[in-house]
């Protein structure tokens, strides 16, 4: 299969200069670079799906008072199951 072909007008140096160096440190053409970015940014690659929060993981600080109130909340009180 041949496939489109797209010409791009207006790109920033800066973009530019980025997306060279991208494609050098990986060893790929400009082109090829580029497919594996739109296709990725267009959510049709082989990719697990998730549901966007992974850039929150590992972001909040130890909070010892937040811990000391959850903790509480797991404490089973026996006479509650009487």
């Amino acid at each position: 299969m041949a496939g489109k072909q797209y010409t791009i007008r207006g790109i920033p140096e800066e973009l530019d200069s980025v997306l060279r160096e991208e494609a050098t440190r990986y060893g790929k053409s400009m082109n090829a670079l580029l497919i594996d970015k739109l296709t990725e940014a267009c959510s049709i690659a082989d990719k697990p799906k998730t549901n966007g929060l992974e850039i929150f993981s590992g972001c909040m600080k130890p909070d010892p008072e937040l811990e000391a109130a959850l903790w509480e909340q797991r404490v089973v009180d026996p006479r509650d199951w009487e």
